[in-house]
């Protein structure tokens, strides 16, 4: 049975064997002596986040955007500041983190999306520039070395310092980030900022007000990776204003085209991809920026689409 590429399934019925395999990792890295790598799952889940929510914008509304680590950035620091204020509760910083990381993109979101194609990136990046460049100048809060938190957040009734009690929150807060996508994908809303990407002109003229959705959606994108930058603020124990520089919104760029641009878990199999085999090739050269090389082009010449794009692919010939 065919069904709109505009309506987006997610993992179907392998779903709830995926979530309990991934909660079920810290017992069995425990099992063998490999906690070390809970927090490198952990880390992947963060990334995933980050990567999703950009993939919001880039795969979903056309909108390359330049500068969405800036957002990662702004939630990571409002954690970290409001910690050294001394309120270090998840449940005020977090939420804080992501309206800081919305407001800040709803004010980007107003002036970058009046512009097109190279303008609207070179802008994007301009602000995060611009953000990275306070940061490294607020010596208040670390300046260029960052600001360290005194402890991981805290959530009532749990233990946050312990790595696996984390990554189940982290786990969590990916699969309701993922949940809420695919209900705003298929919403129509989302058909509307889909549309928008293949003909802005068209939209239009059928009543959809093509503004407003591109900047809602930014909106939004901002506040989720705000949330990514507030979990992974926690999982390092540090806020450096790199997380803010453009070479990381250029790292999740790559994460979302590895993935594939445009499907609902492409961000989180890029983010996967991308970090995995840093770990992996990280202890054997120093050159693994190489192999990433070379993984890119492949995707590029060979899966348009992404690494989600050849499942797809696949599913589409069989129910063809």
């Amino acid at each position: 049975m065919r069904t709109s590429l505009l309506h987006h399934h997610g993992a179907g019925r392998w779903i709830w064997p995926l979530l309990a395999l991934l909660a079920a990792l810290p017992p069995i890295l425990g099992a063998f002596g490999l906690e070390f790598y809970v927090g490198v799952a952990t880390r992947v889940l963060i990334f995933a986040i980050a990567a999703s929510s950009l993939n919001l914008i880039l795969g979903f509304g056309g909108l390359v955007s330049f500068g969405h680590a800036a957002f990662v950035g702004l939630g990571a620091y409002t954690v970290g500041i409001l910690m050294d204020a001394g309120i270090s509760s998840a449940w005020i910083a977090w939420p804080a983190a992501m309206l800081v990381a919305g407001l800040a993109a709803a004010l980007i979101g107003a002036i970058s999306l009046r512009t097109r194609g190279v303008y609207f990136i070179m802008i994007t990046l301009a602000f995060a520039q611009m953000f990275y460049y306070l940061m490294v100048s607020l010596k208040a809060y670390g300046g260029e070395d960052g600001l360290p938190l005194a402890a991981r957040s805290s959530l009532a009734g749990l233990n946050l310092a312990d790595d696996a009690s984390f990554y189940w929150v982290v786990l969590l807060l990916f699969a309701a980030v993922l949940l809420g996508m695919q209900r705003l994908l298929n919403s129509p809303f989302g058909w509307l900022l889909q549309g928008a990407k293949e003909n802005e002109t068209r939209i239009g003229a059928v009543g959809g007000r093509v503004f407003e959705l591109q900047w809602q959606a930014f909106v939004l994108a901002g506040a989720i990776a705000g949330l990514a930058g507030a979990l992974l603020a926690n999982l390092n124990g540090l806020v450096t204003p790199h997380i803010m520089h453009w070479s990381q919104s250029g790292q999740l760029m790559v994460m979302v085209i590895i993935g594939g641009a445009g499907s609902l878990w492409g961000g989180a199999l890029g983010a996967a991809t991308f970090l995995l085999l840093e770990e992996l090739l990280a202890g054997y050269t120093l050159h693994w920026q190489l192999a990433l090389g070379v993984l890119l082009l492949g995707v590029v010449l060979f899966a348009p689409r992404g690494l989600a794009g050849l499942s797809f692919k696949r599913g589409a010939k069989h129910h063809g």
